[in-house]
């Protein structure tokens, strides 16, 4: 079953989404609109180009943003790979099995049609996301 994770988006930290899609949109890039999440305290935009993988650029809403901490340390980022699976459940514990550690717990995604995703995290890999789809 890991073997049929799809990526479904690159997760980008950014100060602002407005100054950061900008480059984006320069060089093909499609952006959403912007949405609000107060779940996970962020604001997120998608950007697609037909042939590239989709882009989700990150902004923290506010000092609590989870968001912050990679801005603080990394300035301006790629920091997540988002996989789509099926049963978030199913394979947040096969992941579990391979080491990873669960670093929030599984919330509907407002940017995402409500989808549930989850965030996990292995020091030789990095943070990824799922997205029950």
């Amino acid at each position: 079953m890991l073997s049929q994770l799809k990526v479904h988006h690159v997760g980008i930290a950014c100060f602002s989404i407005e100054e950061s899609k900008n480059f984006y949109e320069k060089i093909g890039y499609k952006a959403s609109d912007i949405t609000d999440d107060p779940i996970q305290d962020i604001r997120i935009c998608f950007l697609e180009k037909e042939g590239m993988p989709r882009l989700e650029l990150l902004a923290p809403i506010d000092e609590a943003s989870p968001v912050n901490r990679i801005l603080e340390t990394q300035g301006v980022t790629p920091y997540h790979l988002c996989y789509e699976t099926t049963d978030l459940d199913v394979m947040s514990k096969m992941l579990r099995q391979e080491k990873f550690v669960r670093v929030s717990k599984a919330v509907p995604a407002c940017a995402i049609d409500n989808h549930r995703v989850v965030f996990l995290f292995r020091k030789d890999v990095g943070l990824i996301e799922l997205v029950e789809v």
